[in-house]
Parts: structure tokens; sequence; C-alpha cells
């Protein structure tokens, strides 16, 4: 597992879709992951330090692991399947530890909160290097594709 900072949110400029970016600590990995605009938010706020009046609910998950005597140990990114990221959420309890299922935007708006350190599998940014390589492929080709068109293509019906 390598260990992760959360760098800042950008948008996607292709479909204005919100990238929550992890940088490793202390390695150059980067790893890109593909949020909702309201995780994206929350996690916005919370690195720039803005107080809210009222608890959101990533607070009101770590204000009741807090009151079960609960402790965010590390979050981990751990498998990457059909463009989709999943995540635990590991929590140390008075019976011991506790595996959580989690999306990963909802795991490090949870991290952030609690102090908890953010984990990527190696496999999973292997993967992500593959993947993307493969989508800058898909994109290349649908751009000379776009380019290849001629005015007088337009209104004939495909045979595909």
């Amino acid at each position: 597992m390598i260990e992760m900072n959360v760098q800042g949110i950008t948008l996607d400029p292709m479909t204005n879709m919100p990238i929550v970016v992890l940088k490793g600590k202390d390695t150059e990995h980067v790893l890109p992951i593909w949020i909702g605009v309201f995780e994206a938010n929350a996690i916005a706020m919370q690195l720039e330090g803005i107080t809210r009046p009222r608890p959101m609910t990533h607070d009101l998950v770590n204000s009741i692991i807090d009151t079960l005597n609960g402790i965010v140990e590390y979050i981990h990114i751990h498998d990457l399947r059909d463009n989709t990221y999943y995540a635990e959420i590991t929590i140390k309890t008075q019976t011991g530890q506790v595996k959580i299922d989690s999306r990963p935007s909802d795991a490090i708006n949870i991290a952030l909160r609690s102090g908890a350190p953010i984990f990527v599998s190696e496999e999973v940014l292997q993967k992500s290097q593959i993947e993307d390589s493969e989508t800058d492929a898909k994109e290349e080709d649908l751009k000379e594709w776009l380019e290849s068109i001629r005015p007088e293509d337009f209104g004939k019906q495909s045979s595909i």
C-alpha cells in the first residue's frame, strides 16, 4: 500500500465532472478519481478549512465513530473494476478492527475529517495507468475520426 495525500479538486474539462487528485506522500504516484459534485464540495470545504454551522454527513459519521469509542485507523482504495474504484474504511474498536466498504470519495472525506492516512494499493495504481492509456487511445481514435469527417458526410444514414 502506498500512502497518498489529497492534492486537490479539479474539473474534467470534457465533462465538467469533479476529480479528486491523490498524490503519493513519498512517491511521484498520482491518482485522479472522478467523483460526485456533493462529495467534491465536501472535500474542498474541508481542505479550505471552512466551518459549517451544522454537521454534514461525513462529520456525522465521524461523530458516531468517536461516540462509540472507535478510531478511523486508515482508508484503503483497494480495487479498480470497470472504471469504478473501491475503498474500505478501517476502524479500530474496543472489540477489534472493523473494515467498512465505501466509495473512495466518502472514505476520503472521512479520512480528512479524522486525520487518518489514505492508502492506495499498488495494483490499483498499475490498473489506473493501463485504463488511462486505453482511454487516451480511444480519445485519439475519436479525434482522428472527427477530423476525417467531411461536411457532406452529415445527414447520410450509417450502416452501423
